[in-house]
């Protein structure tokens, strides 16, 4: 039986990948794993995370691109950076206060 786990972090909360460089906007949370098994099975085995973890969807961003990420806890940290995150995505979502967070357009889906 897979034990759920409170989530670390938050929707409208800005992280960075602790091995890979990248950063973006959490947009919504998973309490354990919910991507297919192939998926999973493409991470090579001595990183693949624990599938009973919170995952969390991203408006991510590196260097050259903008996508949407699927990441495990385990993988991401908090970014204290305050800067804003480009995805292209981000305003239809969320509205970023004078403090630099970035808090749901509509709260009420969530």
């Amino acid at each position: 039986m897979i034990k759920i786990r409170t989530a670390r972090f938050q929707i409208g909360q800005i992280v960075r990948h602790r091995v890979f460089p990248f950063r973006g906007v959490i947009f919504d949370i998973d309490p354990v794993f919910d991507n297919t098994e192939e998926w999973w099975l493409s991470i090579p085995e001595e990183v693949r995370p624990h599938k009973d973890q919170p995952f969390y969807h991203l408006l991510a961003e590196n260097a050259d691109t903008e996508y949407v990420a699927y990441v495990s806890e385990q993988n991401l940290v908090a970014d204290d950076s305050n800067e804003p995150i480009r995805h292209s995505q981000v305003s239809e979502i969320f509205v970023r206060d004078k403090s630099g967070c970035y808090r749901p357009r509509n709260p009420s889906l969530n």
